[in-house]
C-alpha cells in the first residue's frame, strides 16, 4: 500500500469514529433531555431535547457519508465519492432547519400561554451535564477534522458547539423561571435557540453548496499552492490554474509553457516529477498537469477577465 492510500485509510478511520463518537453522545443526550423534557414541562428544555434528536439522526447521515466519501474510485466515479461528505452535510442542514422551525412555533405557542416550568433544578442538572459531554466530543471533533479536513465532521462539530451555548441558555432560562419567577423567560430562550439554529444551518449550507458546485479553493489554499509551485524551474509558465473539493479530496490542474525544444518524453518524465514532489506537499491533492507549447494559450478554457488581461 502506498503512501497516498495509507493516508486515506487513516483518513477514513478518523472520520468514522469521531460520527461514532457522536452517535454515542447523541443517544445518552436524547435519554437525558428526554427524562428532563417530561418532568419540567421546560419549552427550552423541549427544545433542547429536539436538537439532541436531530443529532442522532444528523450523526447517523454523517457515519453514512463519511463511509462512502472513503470508498476509492471506481469506473463509475472517476473522481471518487468525496461528494458524499457535502451531501450529509447538507441532509444535516435540512433537519437542522426542521428542528428550528418546530422550536420556533412551539416557543411561541408557549410564550402566548404563559405557562411556569416544574422541577427546573432537574432541567439545570441534566443541561450541565450534556455540556461536559459535548464538550468532550467537540475537543475530539477538532483533533479529527485538524487532521482530516472532513466538511461532514466539521459540519457535525459546528452542530455540537452551538449545542453549548444552547444548552448554556436552557440553565439561563430555567434559572430565571426559577429564582426570579420570570415565566416567559423559558419560552424567550427557546424562540433565540430556534433562532441561532437556523443561523447555524445557513451557515452550514453554504460550505456543502460551495463543495458541490466544485468552489476554487479558499484564498490562503490557492495562494500557497502557488507559492509552492514557484520552487520549481519547470512551472515558471504555469496559467490558467483550476481547483476544486470534493470531501477531503483535494484537485488542481493548470497549464504550463514549456521550451518548443523539449521532447513529448523529456516534458512528460519532467513534470510528471513535478507532480509527485506537489502531492507530497499537499497531501490527498490530486495534480493534473496539461501541457502547452511556449506562448500558447488555450483560450476556450480561461475566464473572460483573464482573457481582457492578456489581450492588454
Amino acid at each position: 500500500m502506498n503512501e497516498a492510500a495509507i493516508k486515506a485509510a487513516e483518513r477514513s478511520k478518523l472520520t468514522a469514529r469521531a460520527a461514532l463518537a457522536s452517535i454515542a453522545l447523541a443517544i445518552v443526550l436524547v435519554g437525558l433531555k428526554t427524562w428532563a423534557a417530561v418532568a419540567t414541562s421546560s419549552m427550552a428544555v423541549l427544545g433542547s431535547l429536539a436538537d439532541s434528536g436531530l443529532d442522532l439522526v444528523a450523526s447517523l447521515i454523517v457515519l453514512l457519508g463519511v463511509r462512502i466519501a472513503a470508498v476509492p474510485a471506481d469506473a463509475e466515479h472517476r473522481f471518487g465519492h468525496g461528494k458524499a461528505e457535502a451531501l450529509a452535510a447538507l441532509a444535516q442542514v435540512i433537519l437542522i432547519t426542521l428542528s428550528a422551525l418546530f422550536i420556533g412555533y412551539r416557543a411561541i405557542e408557549r410564550l402566548l400561554s404563559g405557562a411556569r416550568t416544574a422541577e427546573a433544578e432537574l432541567g439545570i442538572a441534566v443541561s450541565v451535564v450534556a455540556i461536559v459531554l459535548t464538550f468532550a466530543l467537540i475537543t475530539y471533533q477538532r483533533h479529527v477534522v485538524r487532521r482530516t479536513g472532513s466538511l461532514a465532521i466539521g459540519t457535525d462539530r459546528l452542530h455540537y458547539a452551538s449545542d453549548l451555548a444552547l444548552n448554556g441558555s436552557v440553565i439561563v432560562a430555567l434559572v430565571l423561571d426559577l429564582f426570579a419567577g420570570l415565566a416567559g423567560a423559558d419560552a424567550v430562550f427557546g424562540l433565540l435557540i430556534a433562532v441561532w439554529l437556523a443561523w447555524g444551518a445557513w451557515r452550514a449550507s453554504s460550505r456543502a453548496f460551495d463543495q458541490l458546485m466544485d468552489k476554487e479553493w479558499p484564498d490562503e489554499l490557492r495562494e500557497r499552492f502557488l507559492a509552492a509551485t514557484k520552487d520549481y524551474p519547470e512551472l515558471a509558465g504555469l496559467h490558467d490554474l483550476r481547483t476544486r473539493s470534493s470531501g477531503t479530496h483535494y484537485f488542481a490542474q493548470f497549464h504550463v509553457w514549456v521550451p518548443a525544444q523539449w521532447t513529448v518524453r523529456e516534458a512528460h518524465d519532467r513534470l510528471d516529477a513535478v507532480e509527485e514532489q506537489l502531492q507530497a506537499r499537499f497531501p490527498g491533492t490530486e495534480i493534473l498537469i496539461h501541457v502547452d507549447p511556449e506562448g500558447q494559450t488555450d483560450r476556450e478554457t480561461m475566464l473572460p477577465s483573464e482573457l481582457t488581461e492578456q489581450a492588454r
